[in-house]
C-alpha cells in the first residue's frame, strides 16, 4: 500500500540560508523564524487548492526512478484526520485515490479493483504520513516534531522561486528526513521524503488554483458493481 499512499505527497513549509557560523547561523535563523510566519499565514488563508502534480519515487538500490503524473484537490483541515485529499493519477495508469476522514480508498479501474483502509494504520505509509502531517501541522507543531536546517534558495519547476529547508524528525519513526521547499507566499511547491533505506519520493505542485470552489462529493470514490474491494 505503501507506493500508492505515498502519492498523496504534497508538503511544505519554511526556508532560510546555508550558513557557516556566527552572525550567519543568527541571520538564518531569523529567516527560518520569517517563513515559518509565512507558513502560519498561508497554512490560515487556504481554504481549498487544485494543482497538477507530478511524482518520482526513485530507489536507489536499483537505480530506477518511477514518474507518475495527474491532478490533485486538497481540503485543508486542522487534524489530519479531517483532511481531504483527492488525486487522479492519470501516468503511468489511470488511478483515483481519496482520503477523507482519517479513511482511503485507492480505485483502480484497470484491475477492477479498489483498495480500502486508515490512513493511520497504512504500512509502511512513510510518505503519505508525512506528506498529510506536514500539510495540517503548523508552526508549534513543526519545531516541536522536526529539527529544521535551512540547505538555500534553489529554483524549482524551472522557474519558481523557493527556500529550501531539511527537517529531521526529532523522534525515530519510518522515514529519515523530509526536503521542503516553500515560495514567498508560504506555499509548499515541492516536497522530497528520504526513507531509512535512501529511497525517496518527490512530489512538485504547479499550476495552482487555491480558493476556488471544490464540491466535497469529489472526494467521494463510488466503485462500480462488482469491483473487488481489498481491505488495505
Amino acid at each position: 500500500m505503501k507506493q500508492y499512499l505515498n502519492r498523496l505527497f504534497v508538503a511544505g513549509v519554511m526556508l532560510a540560508a546555508l550558513v557557516i557560523a556566527g552572525n550567519q547561523t543568527a541571520n538564518a535563523q531569523n529567516l527560518l523564524g520569517e517563513i515559518l510566519n509565512r507558513m502560519d499565514a498561508h497554512n490560515r488563508s487556504l481554504k481549498s487548492l487544485r494543482a497538477r502534480i507530478k511524482m518520482v519515487k526513485t530507489n536507489v538500490q536499483l537505480n530506477e526512478n518511477d514518474l507518475y503524473e495527474g491532478s490533485i484537490q486538497y481540503l485543508p483541515a486542522q487534524s489530519v484526520d479531517k483532511i481531504r485529499i483527492r488525486v487522479d493519477w492519470e501516468k503511468p495508469a489511470a488511478e483515483q485515490l481519496a482520503v477523507g476522514k482519517g479513511q482511503y480508498i485507492l480505485y483502480r479501474p484497470r484491475l477492477n479493483q479498489a483498495i480500502i483502509g486508515k490512513v493511520e494504520g497504512a504500512k509502511g505509509n512513510a510518505g503519505a504520513g508525512g506528506a498529510l502531517a506536514f500539510l495540517s501541522m503548523n508552526r508549534t507543531q513543526l519545531k516541536a516534531n522536526y529539527d529544521a536546517t535551512y540547505i538555500g534558495e534553489e529554483t524549482v519547476g524551472g522557474n519558481t522561486r523557493t527556500w529550501h529547508i531539511r527537517l529531521t524528525p526529532k523522534n525515530v519513526g519510518t522515514y529519515k528526513a523530509a526536503d521542503l521547499w516553500v515560495d514567498a507566499n508560504g506555499m509548499p511547491v515541492q516536497a522530497k521524503v528520504v526513507e531509512k533505506n535512501n529511497d525517496t519520493t518527490t512530489v512538485f505542485l504547479y499550476d495552482i488554483i487555491k480558493n476556488a470552489d471544490v464540491d466535497s462529493s469529489v472526494f467521494s470514490i463510488k466503485p462500480p458493481k462488482g469491483t473487488q474491494i481489498v481491505q488495505g
